[in-house]
């Protein structure tokens, strides 16, 4: 009989062969090696674990809605930004309440010393003409006499008295910054990045948590909550100082300064001035308008992440607030990949305003060229894009005041100089530019909006929330 040489397969297999423990093997080894394999069984299972985790926030992530928020700086980005928050995650504004009042503090403050600061540079007083730039008439105003500079309420008593108050800004910015300084940052601005809310604190409490009390019912104890030293002495010096500043508010030079366009105010400045009293109140809670119209400048990027329910189907909303100096612009590249949406914002009433990093420049003009930007830009031909023409409110409130539109944008013409022929003109060359940069035939949603308006800039949200989840569904072939 003729013998078989035995098959491959049923020989031992060599890599067992080499994992087998040696027969000279000790009990103290045997235990150290299935220590040692057991170790690495569960290193090995942590990896698998970590790896299918990942897959999974991958997938989701490409399920998620990524809607980028685009404009110059001051075009009203951040106050949207608060809306949706507001809308989507009101709790968290309300846990940033505390926070803000650092931010409105600061801004009233800063608005005090440029209102001296520009006295100042006109000695505290003015020869005004009988006609105004607007070409509404006026008693001719001298400057200051020395009867009226020894009056309490002449500027220079008024700048003594508010100085405390004043030498308060640097500091304000500081806790504010983390004394981050940002190089042509024009007004003397504050750039934080995100998650500065919480930062604040931080540098107040110098980086030290407090313990929190508990009351008898287990909840913590707001009253035990350790306050910020430097701003509740801004709140005193404020409190202390209310009537001061409503006088300086309302003082003829600063009022002539400001109709003769000498004193150029932010709305926010303005506001704050005209609700002092409420601001300047011991224990002032900033409301949700106030945090609405504070103003605060955002540096790099910042994420806010939303869960959006439409039609009973929940998407999470990634909502990128970005820096929009133009020494900024140019971290908004990485966002572009995988973004779903645009909301570019542009402010119509800046029409009269040139950009502080380019004096030269007409903010309507760089709002026009950058979004030409975006428009042409290839990464972005298939995002869903929405124009808002914001601060129209403004806009209108400066041409009932006389505000002549040709005298800044020369191309305006002749053309009657009343609310809606400026808004449509406006309008038409945003169009134009998306026209030109339109390969894809993209549709353009375009709202006029003043996003410090809840009611109804929540209710452009919603449309804007529903073309935009529109798309995703057809994007995700769910339609």
């Amino acid at each position: 009989m003729v013998s078989k040489s035995p098959s491959i397969y049923s020989q031992d297999d060599p890599l067992a062969e080499a994992l087998r423990p040696p027969s000279y093997e000790t009990e103290a080894e045997r235990y150290a090696r299935l220590q040692a394999e057991a170790e690495a069984k569960r290193i090995s299972e942590q990896i698998d674990e970590d790896l299918r985790q990942e897959r999974e926030r991958i997938r989701r992530k490409r399920a998620d809605v990524k809607l980028l928020l685009l404009g110059q700086a001051e075009s009203g980005k951040s106050t949207l930004q608060k809306q949706f928050q507001l809308m989507y995650k009101p709790n968290s504004l309300d846990q940033e309440r505390s926070s803000w009042r650092t931010v409105i503090y600061f801004n009233v403050v800063h608005s005090i010393k440029h209102i001296l600061t520009t006295l100042e540079a006109w000695d505290d007083g003015m020869d005004t003409d009988s006609q105004y730039s607007n070409g509404r008439s006026t008693p001719t105003m001298h400057s200051s006499g020395p009867r009226s500079q020894n009056s309490r309420n002449s500027i220079p008593n008024l700048r003594r008295r508010l100085s405390p108050l004043v030498s308060t800004d640097i500091q304000l910015a500081d806790r504010l910054s983390g004394g981050i300084t940002v190089s042509g940052s024009g007004k003397g601005g504050v750039f934080v990045r995100s998650g500065w809310q919480a930062r604040t604190i931080e540098n107040a409490l110098g980086r030290i948590r407090a313990r929190p009390s508990v009351d008898g019912g287990g909840k913590h104890s707001h009253a035990e909550v350790p306050q910020d030293p430097l701003v509740q002495e801004v709140g005193r010096l404020l409190d202390v100082s209310k009537d001061d500043i409503k006088e300086l508010w309302n003082h003829p030079t600063v009022r002539a300064l400001i109709d003769k366009r000498r004193l150029k105010l932010d709305e926010w400045s303005e506001f704050f001035l005209r609700h002092i009293s409420r601001v300047a109140a011991p224990n002032y809670v900033p409301s949700t308008d106030d945090i609405l119209h504070a103003r605060i400048q955002t540096m790099g990027v910042a994420e806010h992440i939303f869960d959006v329910t439409i039609h009973g189907k929940s998407v999470t909303w990634h909502l990128y607030d970005v820096g929009g100096a133009r020494g900024q612009r140019h971290s908004w590249i990485p966002y572009f990949d995988d973004a779903n949406a645009i909301i570019f914002v542009a402010p119509v009433s800046a029409f009269d305003q040139y950009l502080e990093e380019d004096p030269r420049t007409n903010r309507i003009d760089d709002s026009l060229q950058l979004f030409t930007q975006i428009c042409s830009n290839a990464l972005l031909k298939n995002v869903h894009l929405v124009l808002f023409l914001n601060k129209t409110d403004l806009l209108k409130s400066k041409i009932e005041s006389g505000l002549r539109v040709q005298k800044y944008i020369t191309s305006f013409g002749e053309r009657t100089n009343d609310y809606e022929t400026v808004v449509q003109y406006f309008r038409a060359h945003f169009l134009q530019v998306h026209r030109r940069n339109n390969e894809n035939r993209r549709v353009l949603y375009t709202h006029f909006t003043s996003v410090v308006d809840t009611k109804a800039t929540q209710r452009i949200i919603g449309n804007v929330r529903d073309s935009i989840f529109r798309g995703y569904l057809q994007d995700a072939a769910l339609v």
